[in-house]
């Protein structure tokens, strides 16, 4: 049981036994029991079907997650790698480009994408948008034959952690640009994964929120990657020294 829930149950259990117990020790014991306490009462009696309908909930999230981040083998035996990485990008709501082509294929606000890209099917992709998606490190399967994979950019992935970053060793040989910026899980641990990029020129890594020295981790960046170019926008950098000079 999650400590939020286990907070709701008792809130609710306790709010409900003293207002029971005040109306049992009023004059006007008789008079009907306000629309507050009724409320309390109600979801004290019924906190295990709101558990379970909330469980249920979370468990049919991570059920989809899974799905739409499964290796897309049915499309490359029909398609080839090329075409079933391009249409798992598209079914994620993201946006690529062939290489030699300068058009980018991505889908519009309804989820529509043109499938024209379909003409291409023995065209590597090189540059890959996945920002604001839910691609995760089971995801990684259907880029991993993208051996000309040149820019993958993350921004705002909420699934994408330190084990994603451990992941992007694949593409060692071709990645020269990725942008990280603002994902929530990523950590300084993570960072360390990416000594592997030694072709990285570009690296983005602004706003990471569970970074909590940014200035030691750009140094760390910087001697892991002496030709890659480092943004790292968003942090207040006077406070987080002067946390690692009190030891705190």
């Amino acid at each position: 049981m999650s400590a939020p829930m286990l907070t709701l149950r008792r809130c609710c259990q306790r709010s409900a036994l003293l207002l029971v117990a005040r109306r049992q020790w009023s004059s006007s014991s008789a008079a009907p029991a306000s629309l507050l306490s009724r409320c309390l009462l109600f979801f004290a009696q019924r906190y295990y079907d709101v558990e379970m309908v909330l469980s249920w909930k979370s468990k049919l999230e991570r059920d989809q997650l899974r799905k739409k981040n499964l290796y897309y083998g049915y499309t490359e035996r029909f398609y080839g790698p090329d075409i079933a990485t391009a249409f798992y990008i598209l079914s994620l709501r993201g946006g690529f480009r062939f290489v030699g082509q300068t058009e980018w294929f991505r889908t519009n606000s309804k989820g529509k994408f043109n499938w024209d890209f379909l003409n291409h099917k023995d065209t590597p992709v090189e540059e890959v948008d996945m920002s604001n998606t839910i691609i995760n490190y089971t995801g990684l399967s259907n880029l991993e034959r993208q051996r000309h994979l040149r820019t993958l950019k993350l921004q705002g992935c909420p699934e994408v952690d330190d084990w994603f970053l451990a992941g992007l060793h694949r593409f060692q040989d071709s990645l020269e640009e990725l942008d990280i910026s603002h994902c929530p899980r990523i950590t300084a641990g993570g960072l360390a994964a990416l000594r592997n990029l030694r072709g990285l020129k570009r690296l983005n890594v602004s706003s990471l929120p569970r970074i909590s020295t940014p200035g030691l981790v750009i140094i760390l960046l910087e001697e892991m990657l002496p030709q890659c170019q480092i943004t790292a926008d968003g942090y207040d950098f006077e406070s987080s020294e002067e946390r690692v000079e009190t030891g705190r």
